[in-house]
């Protein structure tokens, strides 16, 4: 089973339409949380008078993604946008990528089983140093532990730096997104958020 994906998606909308616009909005995310695996959704305009919307939703797989992206139900959802989105951009995200967006402000929509809505704020990403930081605290010790540990191996040291820093690399990259930067960001997260 894949890892959970959130669909990120920046749409223009009429300004004149911004009832009939905050109404569509809405009845596409009563339809996705009919969907198996959809485990949440929210929206935020860039400004009162703004025509940029940006919104999210998130499902458990690429498998529970694709049944809601290929329903009946969203093909007829977004033809009835199309009198007042002007524009369309998205980009599927498994996680990772967050960590290196520019920081969020500002409030999203979440919907509720009742029906209702609630509006909570988004707290900000850190600044990017902080990131950094929290990246090269993971990376320097792993990357030393690995380099002592190789350094035995025979033959390890006569090979071309790009065949070492490929190994390396290879073997470094998926400890680190799957369990060294998560640590991390968990252990430093009172200092991310301040």
């Amino acid at each position: 089973m894949s890892e959970p994906l959130t669909v990120s998606i920046r749409r223009e909308v009429d300004p004149e339409r911004i009832v009939e616009a905050t109404a569509w909005v809405q009845t596409g995310v009563n339809l996705a949380t009919k969907y198996p695996g959809f485990l949440g959704s929210g929206w935020v305009r860039a400004g009162e008078d703004s025509q940029v919307w940006h919104m999210l939703y998130r499902f458990a797989s690429e498998d529970s993604l694709t049944a809601w992206e290929q329903s009946a139900e969203r093909a007829w959802w977004l033809s009835m946008g199309q009198g007042f989105v002007r524009s369309e951009r998205s980009k599927r995200r498994t996680g990772i990528e967050g960590w290196f967006d520019e920081p969020t402000t500002g409030t999203i929509t979440l919907p509720s089983a009742d029906g209702t809505t609630e509006t909570v704020t988004v707290a900000p990403a850190p600044p990017r140093w902080k990131q950094a930081t929290s990246i090269w605290l993971g990376f320097f010790p792993v990357n030393l532990a690995f380099t002592y540990a190789m350094s035995p191996v025979p033959g390890w040291n006569e090979l071309p730096i790009w065949a070492r820093v490929l190994t390396t690399t290879l073997v470094l990259t998926p400890i680190m997104a799957y369990w060294v930067l998560p640590f991390v960001t968990r252990s430093l997260r009172s200092w991310l958020t301040r």
